[in-house]
């Protein structure tokens, strides 16, 4: 659901990076997959499509922390004092596409 957000701390030699990948909108959600020496975070739609995705070495991830959203925190818009807060638009991640 909105609100869902997933923050990846990775070992890049000299010192650790933040990489936070979030639900954006209503409906949406965040899974973190591990599986063959990656974890990979992806934000996905109610009907199972990829919005954006973030692959890192798993030998290399430090901290996988999970923020699942509050109760009532915009599930649709149906939360507490019926005004939408649009989340800000996410900076890219930055990585190197080999």
């Amino acid at each position: 659901m909105r609100g869902d957000r997933v923050e990846v701390l990775v070992d890049v030699g000299d010192g650790v990076r933040q990489f936070e990948i979030a639900a954006t909108a209503a409906g949406r959600r965040v899974e973190v997959a591990v599986a063959r020496g990656t974890v990979e975070v992806t934000e996905i739609t109610r009907t199972g499509q990829p919005v954006r995705s973030a692959r890192f070495m798993a030998t290399r991830v430090v901290a996988i922390v999970e923020h699942p959203a509050l109760d009532g925190e915009d599930a649709g818009g149906r939360g507490g004092g019926g005004t939408r807060r649009r989340s800000p638009p996410q900076p890219a991640l930055d990585l190197d596409q080999a």
